[in-house]
């Protein structure tokens, strides 16, 4: 049983922004908001790391921001997956596949398997 809320694991947020991002621009409630749904609620992003994360990512360039408004009426920054981005997402969602699998050929190990 999976418990409600769980926080990401440290490293996972950035590849979680960039495919959401690979949906269309979006701003930071919205990009929360994708990956809560996505994933059922199993995984809440704090408001905190969200922004500091998009912040790391425009710096490297893998999204870009404009401002805009909301479907809220509301002025919010819009953040768009830019291709160097797109390039970082397919690195980086091979490194999380390979690393998954791995995790994935430990937790199904049975006694006695070679």
């Amino acid at each position: 049983m999976t418990r409600p809320g769980l926080d990401l694991m440290q490293g996972t947020l950035d590849v979680l922004i960039l495919q959401t991002l690979t949906w269309g621009p979006t701003h930071g409630y919205g990009i929360s908001e994708w990956i809560r749904e996505r994933t059922g609620g199993v995984l809440a992003v704090q408001d905190a790391a969200l922004y500091k994360a998009l912040r790391r990512l425009e710096q490297q360039g893998h999204v870009v921001a404009e401002w805009g408004t909301s479907e809220n009426n509301r002025r919010a920054r819009f953040y768009r997956l830019t291709p160097a981005g797109r390039r970082a997402l397919r690195e980086e969602a091979a490194s999380w596949r390979a690393y998954a699998d791995a995790i994935a050929r430990v937790l199904d190990a049975t006694p006695g398997e070679a």
